[in-house]
């Protein structure tokens, strides 16, 4: 019973967590006038925990068991955190096409230095390097292009003017297309699509200095609520009986992938889809560049499995080619979604009965 409550609690942490990273990020985006773009990948394109684990994992020995985990997560990351989101909330994306082509490369990288059969330090260094050149890249190329810091932000400025959407219960709401007036007179006209988010709003009027210090605590969150989660699901697996194979299937990879869900899937709801692209783009370039780069640093040279080049990674480089295929339409759309969960589904299968065993986090 204790074990189901911690469940509970974690997700709770997890799901408020979630909700106020989102908003602060828009508010540190939005006082830095910093493309929210970039900001998402900094702040959940890095996943502090994941690497954490990797790292001791490859300093106990458990080498296989480090790359494993670079490779579950990474394509999880499109075949349950995107499909699930592109399922729950469809929307409209812009994603630069530069950006999805280096989404595609970077795990073909990886291949490259796999196929060589041992993944050694200088490789590392090589991949730590690579994700800064993606971060830097990334930087650039946001402020050259001069991207709105979140969606219709200009209009966000108006609205506060006016004091539209202001009050009242939390979550977004829609305006009617037509024309409203500003305090001076003037008159703005609405987007139909425009959603104006209280938690934006508020998130807006804090100080840069405050902004990213509530994002930081809204991390530590997010991650505390993942890592109770995760750390809860032996006992729950006791306490209801259920088989240990279908739970992991099941309930043990949602949870283990529940804080992208919401960092992807959430944003999109909420009309600032700029969050969700970044995360998914950001955290599978993250997984097998710098990650596993830093994996590499700390705990030594990773031995290459024939599975590993023979199924693993060309499932990764194929569920992230055809993710990019998607985003590249401008839309998520729920059959997208359905596609990407189906094949994770039959990879999941088929490693099970013929490769032993999904490369995962346990």
């Amino acid at each position: 019973m204790e074990s189901i409550l911690l469940f509970v609690i974690g997700i709770a942490v997890l799901v408020f967590s979630a909700e106020k990273l989102i908003g602060y990020l828009v508010g540190v985006a939005s006082r830095w006038t910093i493309s929210l773009f970039l900001v998402a990948v900094i702040f959940t394109g890095i996943e502090f925990d994941d690497l954490a684990f990797g790292i001791v994992l490859n300093l106990e020995d458990l080498s296989n068991v480090a790359l494993g985990t670079v490779i579950g997560t990474t394509v999880a990351m499109t075949g349950v955190v995107l499909a699930i989101s592109a399922i729950v909330a469809p929307c409209t994306i812009e994603v630069p096409r530069s950006y999805l082509a280096l989404f595609v490369v970077a795990p073909v990288v990886m291949l490259g230095f796999a196929l060589t059969g041992f993944l050694t330090v200088a490789a590392g260094i090589v991949l730590v390097l690579l994700f800064v050149a993606f971060v830097a890249f990334v930087a650039y190329r946001e402020y050259v292009a001069r991207r709105p810091v979140f969606r219709n932000a200009e209009f966000y400025e108006q609205v506060e003017k006016v004091g539209a959407g202001v009050g009242g219960g939390g979550g977004a709401v829609a305006l009617d297309e037509g024309p409203a007036a500003e305090p001076g007179g003037r008159s703005f006209t609405l987007p139909p699509d425009l959603r104006i988010d209280q938690g934006f709003l508020k998130a807006r009027a804090h100080s840069p200095g405050l902004g990213l210090g509530l994002a930081v605590l809204a991390l530590v969150g997010l991650v505390i609520g993942a890592v109770a989660a995760g750390q809860a699901t032996e006992g729950v697996i006791e306490t209801l009986g259920i088989d240990g194979t279908v739970f992991g299937v099941t309930i043990a990879t949602l949870a283990l992938s529940l804080e992208d869900i919401f960092l992807t899937a959430e944003p999109q709801r909420r009309g600032a889809p700029e969050i969700a692209v970044a995360n998914v783009i950001g955290s599978v370039v993250f997984s097998v560049t710098g990650k596993l780069g830093i994996i590499l640093l700390a705990g030594g040279a990773i031995a290459v499995d024939a599975d590993v080049l023979a199924w693993h990674l060309p499932v990764l480089i194929v569920m992230t080619a055809i993710a990019a295929g998607f985003m590249a339409t401008g839309r998520l759309r729920r059959w997208h979604g359905v596609v990407l969960l189906a094949l994770y589904v039959a990879y999941f299968v088929v490693s099970l009965v013929a490769f032993g065993g999904v490369p995962m986090d346990d």
